[in-house]
């Protein structure tokens, strides 16, 4: 997700699952290769297990970054065609090259060939006035025969033209049974399902259709969500408490703080942590108040941790 699954994210997702796979967020080939390459593709350690995704179409880049991704130890390369915005599609990446399924092949298998990683495809069903089965199956085909064999479909197609980014996760209708449909026609390949998934029960349906399920929007919403799918998909026992998230949360904090990392750059990713509980209210208005700010510091951080640790305990004698 972009301006959200930062390595700051991912740290703090991390926190409250061990098992999930994360990724990063999408980014274009020019910048891995000719950007600050600490910056924008460094993580930590305990991120792992780990996809960077790229946008690109140009096939040299592409294996230049399926190699750097690799050497830097991620455990997964994924390419994004599903992202509809109007500056994805100037730079010809993202759903638009749903349009042009020879040259996606040739781009993975450009990829394939530089790596030993997985190298892997997110995209839509379908594109403006496309949505059919024979369509989508056939362009799955032809990355599957250039080497990808792990797909994560979005049940929604990508309006090109006349919706934002934003209305493209809502407006287009849900259509979950392609994606089963895609799966029971190519069983040898990994098929993950992803959009306006959120609910245990929702995801343990999918996953009696498809191989995984890919949550984006209501794991940033609601991060401690993750908990529960934990508890419930993994059979994760002795999993942490918001408390101990908090107070795991606040050693990276100081760490990363003597570094040189603004406060803000971390604990925006928070906000969500007390979601549905008592106090949470609060919490966002401490945060929005305090920690939003560029001059935000880590005492300041301190301090919200203290009130965390307080609702914590609040919330267990209340229950």
């Amino acid at each position: 997700m972009m301006d959200c699954t930062d390595r700051h994210d991912r740290f703090f997702l991390r926190l409250m699952s061990k098992n999930v796979m994360l990724y990063t967020e999408m980014v274009a080939t020019k910048s891995a290769i000719h950007g600050d390459r600490k910056k924008i593709l460094s993580y930590s350690p305990e991120e792992k297990p780990l996809a960077l995704q790229v946008g690109g179409s140009n096939k040299e880049e592409l294996s230049e970054v399926a190699k750097i991704a690799e050497d830097m130890g991620y455990d997964e390369i994924n390419i994004n065609l599903g992202c509809p915005s109007k500056k994805v599609q100037k730079n010809k990446f993202g759903a638009c090259l749903m349009k042009e399924p020879d040259l996606v092949a040739e781009c993975i298998n450009a990829m394939a060939n530089s790596c030993k990683i997985p190298v892997t495809a997110k995209t839509r069903i379908g594109f403006d006035n496309t949505e059919e089965f024979g369509y989508l199956n056939q362009f799955i085909h032809k990355m599957r025969d250039a080497g990808a064999k792990t797909f994560i479909l979005h049940a929604r197609k990508a309006m090109l033209t006349g919706l934002s980014p934003k209305q493209n996760l809502s407006i287009p209708k849900l259509n979950y049974n392609m994606v089963y449909d895609i799966k029971k026609e190519n069983s040898e390949l990994e098929i993950i399902i992803n959009g306006g998934i959120s609910k245990i029960e929702d995801i343990n349906n999918h996953l009696t259709f498809c191989d995984g399920v890919m949550i984006g929007r209501s794991i940033y919403q609601n991060p401690y969500s993750l908990v529960e799918i934990e508890k419930e998909i993994f059979k994760t026992k002795d999993n942490p408490t918001r408390e101990q998230v908090a107070e795991k949360l606040l050693e990276y904090l100081d760490k990363e703080v003597k570094l040189g990392t603004k406060v803000n750059h971390i604990m925006r990713h928070t906000v969500g942590l007390y979601h549905g509980q008592i106090g949470s209210k609060d919490w966002k208005r401490y945060l929005s108040d305090n920690m939003m700010a560029r001059d935000s510091d880590f005492q300041k951080a301190k301090h919200i941790m203290t009130i965390v640790q307080n609702n914590e305990k609040a919330n267990q004698i209340s229950s």
